[in-house]
């Protein structure tokens, strides 16, 4: 399915969900004030996990799961996680870099935080957005431009660096997020999933991480947010399928 495919199944799931769009969304602002708001990781937001004398340089960018959101620092959470198991399959150093704000969107994410990276030179990216952009209900065309974009930048800046994609959320592991609110953007969730899909088989050395499992009650920090169980368990994954590639 193409984006333009794409896009008319999405203004038309819009327009036959008008009439209960007042309902979601006040069941989604419900939603928001029972979870309330956990805050970002703490600590640094740069590391090293060690390995041999080989180095990878890493990047992780994105949204709440890079902002660390449900860990207690950095090395718990996504960008840490995934360094860790990293190092473990390739038996090097790697140094790692934490570059997130929870509640971004791909479009703000060119904007904030693209201007922010570090001066080095990156082997190794981690993008890890989408779950805002479905919240927020980013057409698909609009999500496929601004990846685009984002992709394009990181690969005239690192021209031989590895990008990897992590997931669009699946929001149907969602547990605090009552149905048919949680149907819904799961459905928009999926489309995303398979715009993404698409795109990326347009490049060389991008690669997009297909879930292979659910996520349980335990690997949650507040229904939402992965818990430190569930960044590992994440970025364990995220590495084994990315390298059977």
């Amino acid at each position: 399915m193409n984006v333009n495919q794409l896009n008319r199944k999405f203004f038309l799931n819009g327009l036959l969900l008008s009439p209960v769009l007042p309902f979601l969304y006040l069941q989604g602002q419900y939603t928001r004030l029972k979870v309330g708001k956990l805050p970002d990781a703490q600590g640094e937001t740069s590391g090293e996990v060690v390995g041999n004398d080989k180095v990878i340089n890493f990047l992780a960018i994105g949204e709440s799961t890079v902002a660390g959101v449900g860990a207690k620092d950095h090395a718990e959470a996504m960008t840490g996680q995934f360094a860790k198991h990293l190092s473990r399959q390739t038996g090097k150093t790697v140094r790692w870099n934490a570059l997130g704000v929870s509640g971004i969107t791909v479009h703000r994410t060119l904007k904030e935080l693209v201007p922010k990276i570090p001066d080095v030179s990156f082997d190794v990216i981690l993008i890890g957005l989408g779950g805002n952009d479905v919240f927020q209900l980013s057409t698909p065309k609009k999500w496929r431009e601004g990846m685009k974009e984002l992709i394009g930048i990181f690969r005239a800046k690192y021209p031989d660096a590895t990008i990897y994609l992590s997931n669009v959320p699946m929001v149907r592991d969602f547990i605090a997020l009552p149905n048919p609110t949680r149907y819904v953007l799961s459905r928009v969730a999926k489309m995303q999933q398979i715009n993404t899909l698409d795109f990326v088989s347009e490049y060389e050395n991008v690669h997009y991480y297909l879930p292979q499992g659910k996520f349980q009650p335990e690997h949650f920090s507040d229904g939402i947010h992965p818990s430190a169980l569930g960044y590992d368990l994440w970025a364990e994954e995220m590495v084994k399928f990315f390298f059977q590639k």
